[in-house]
This record gives C-alpha cells, sequence and structure tokens, in this order.
C-alpha cells in the first residue's frame, strides 16, 4: 500500500514500541515521518532505521516550553498531514501512597503535554489532515494500581471528542487509539517477575489469548491516520484482543 505518499506525519514518542511500528510503516508506504522521544540512544537508532528524510529528536512532552520547540521544528520540515500524539509513560501507585510529585508528573506528561502540543502544532496542520492520541484500556479496568494512569488516559479520550468538533470546520478528524496489552516498553518500570504477573493476568482477560504486537496496534493507528478512515472522527478505536468487550 502507498496511502502515506507525499504525506508528513509527526509522530510523538516515536522512538519505540507502536510508535516506532507505526513510523516503520508509513515510511514503508511512501511517507515522510518525523519522531520524538527522550533517549539519546533509541532516537538515534530509529534515525538509523527509519533511513531517509526521517526527523528524530529530543522532546519531552512533559516540559511546557517542549511544545513550543516542537512546532518550531515542524515549521522548518514542512506541514503536516498526521499528527499521531503517542508520548506518555505509566507508573503504578496507591490509594495512600500517592503524593503531588507522582501526580503532577504523569498528568504533565500525559495530559498537559498532548493539549501544549496540539495548541502549538494546529495551525500546521493541514485541512483534511488526521489526528490519532493514544490512551489505554486502563480507564475501563478499574485496577487498583493505576488509578493516576487511568485518569491521565480518560483525560485523552474527553479531549479527543472535544478536539473532533472544534477541528471539524477544517476536516481535521481526531480519534483515539484505545491499546490493551501489548508488547512495549511501557511496562518496563516494573520488576521482571511483576511484569510477567501482570502480563499473564492481562492474557487471561483477553478472549484472543495472547499479547497484542506492536504492529497490530500501529496498523490501527496508520488506518485512522490515512484517508481510508476519511469519515471517521470522535470515535475510539479498542486494540485489545476483546479484552473491554468481557
Amino acid at each position: 500500500m502507498t496511502r502515506f505518499t507525499d504525506k508528513r506525519i509527526l509522530i510523538t514518542g516515536g522512538t519505540s514500541g507502536i510508535g516506532l511500528a507505526g513510523a516503520r510503516r508509513i515510511r514503508s508506504e511512501r511517507g515522510s515521518v518525523t519522531v520524538t522521544g527522550v533517549d539519546s540512544g533509541r532516537i538515534a537508532a530509529a534515525a538509523e532505521h527509519l533511513g531517509g528524510d526521517t526527523l528524530a529528536f529530543a522532546n519531552d512532552a512533559a516540559d511546557p516550553q517542549a511544545a513550543l520547540d516542537l512546532a518550531a521544528t515542524v515549521k522548518n520540515w514542512g506541514r503536516l498531514d498526521g499528527l499521531w500524539l503517542n508520548a506518555g509513560y505509566a507508573d503504578t501507585d496507591t490509594v495512600e501512597g500517592i503524593d503531588a510529585a507522582f501526580f503532577d508528573a504523569m498528568m504533565n506528561a500525559n495530559v498537559r503535554g498532548p493539549v501544549l502540543q496540539l495548541a502549538a502544532l494546529a495551525s500546521s496542520l493541514n485541512d483534511g489532515a488526521s489526528i490519532v492520541v493514544t490512551s489505554s484500556v486502563s480507564p475501563y479496568e478499574g485496577l487498583a494500581s493505576t488509578a493516576t494512569y487511568a485518569a491521565t488516559k480518560g483525560a485523552l479520550v474527553a479531549l479527543t471528542r472535544s478536539w473532533a468538533t472544534a477541528l471539524a470546520p477544517r476536516g481535521i478528524r481526531v480519534n483515539a487509539l484505545i491499546p490493551g496489552p501489548i508488547e512495549s516498553r511501557l511496562r518496563d518500570f516494573l520488576p521482571e517477575a511483576d511484569r510477567q504477573a501482570f502480563e499473564a493476568n492481562a492474557v487471561g482477560q483477553v478472549p484472543l489469548g495472547r499479547i497484542g504486537t506492536a504492529d497490530e496496534a500501529a496498523a490501527v493507528a496508520l488506518f485512522l491516520l490515512s484517508d481510508d478512515a476519511s469519515y471517521v472522527t470522535g470515535s475510539q478505536y479498542f486494540v485489545d484482543g476483546g479484552m473491554m468487550m468481557i
């Protein structure tokens, strides 16, 4: 397929996981892609892996200045046909253990970051462009250990719906990607034994009986970014192996 010929797509958090998988597929479909990350090693590796005219650079969504820096770089690169707001991170908490620093750090990266990024980048989006926002099944799971993370991802769903309404006059579509248990670095903060137990428990709740791949999640994001989804906006697309069907 060549759905992205002559199109420019920006993916925040695109140096690993589903973001990188999506960038790879965009390149294979003749598109130009820019990816951001926070780890210098992964940024360099992504640039080498993706090749061509790919831009890969450091940009921390938690830093309020980063959105303006991102917009300045994009302005030099060219107008955008697609924007995938994918950057974010996960951590666990308890009702008694959460403090202001923990809460603020996650809200700044996962919610304020995308809000400021879109505010700064809106003028660089072509009319008819597409935006994908990465949320999660966490808001629907009700797990005791991920309350703050779930709150950030629930906020993104609400933002997606409002952004879809606000940008519709320009023909810009906005949709949320809702990944379930996907192979990625998102759970790397957990000790290995805890991570394996978490994933085993997750698999037990998935009708398809396995963890999804980054490519499977990216395929749905790219559908939403492409003209194949030209009449889809304000929607949530679950990529969870049927997890939320139960």
